[in-house]
């Protein structure tokens, strides 16, 4: 099997992800932004994980998405916290976190 076009796949993720962190307002465009930065991140774990034959890539996945899983829910709570609280859910709009 060749694993360029994998490798490929996984940069655009990467990048789209990238852009979308930098160029969203909106908290919840944040985090689906980020979630496509990790879900490149497990791409790449497990094309490594084929090329080499290493079983542990396949374990680093499961706990990555069990990661990315619980990095959602906690974003999503923060969010419509915010959201109750300023009444937006953009991220330049809000200042509540400044200490």
């Amino acid at each position: 099997m060749e694993l360029k076009p994998l490798f490929y796949l996984s940069i655009f993720l990467f990048s789209l992800g990238l852009y979308g962190v930098l160029s969203r307002r909106n908290a919840l465009g944040i985090l689906i932004a980020l979630e496509l930065i990790f879900n490149s991140a497990n791409l790449n774990f497990g094309i490594f994980s084929l090329k080499w034959g290493n079983p542990a890539g396949v374990m680093t996945i499961i706990f990555g998405i069990a990661l990315t899983a619980a990095e959602v829910v906690l974003g999503f709570a923060i969010v419509i916290l915010l959201f109750r609280l300023k009444k937006t859910s953009n991220a330049d709009e809000v200042n509540i976190l400044k200490g």
